[in-house]
């Protein structure tokens, strides 16, 4: 994979602090914020597809092997005994 490298500019405060946790997961700063940034995208593109996914089932509904015919009214569903 081609890389890019970036300049950031955060508080100094943070980038101390930054440091100090790369440092205790025996990482680079930069391969910490490469890792962040990787799992950031994949979830992201993984939420992107689950709502892909529930957009369609709406559209198309689900298929409940009835072929159209309900043998229950909403009544029925709600009687108690």
């Amino acid at each position: 994979m081609e890389r890019q490298n970036i300049t950031l500019s955060i508080p100094r405060e943070t980038l101390k602090k930054a440091k100090h946790i790369a440092i205790t997961k025996d990482k680079s700063l930069s391969g910490l914020l490469t890792d962040y940034i990787e799992d950031l995208v994949r979830r992201e593109e993984k939420y992107e597809q689950a709502h892909q996914q529930q957009l369609t089932l709406m559209e198309d509904g689900i298929d409940f092997g009835l072929q159209g015919n309900v043998t229950w009214s909403r009544e029925d569903s709600y009687e108690r005994k």
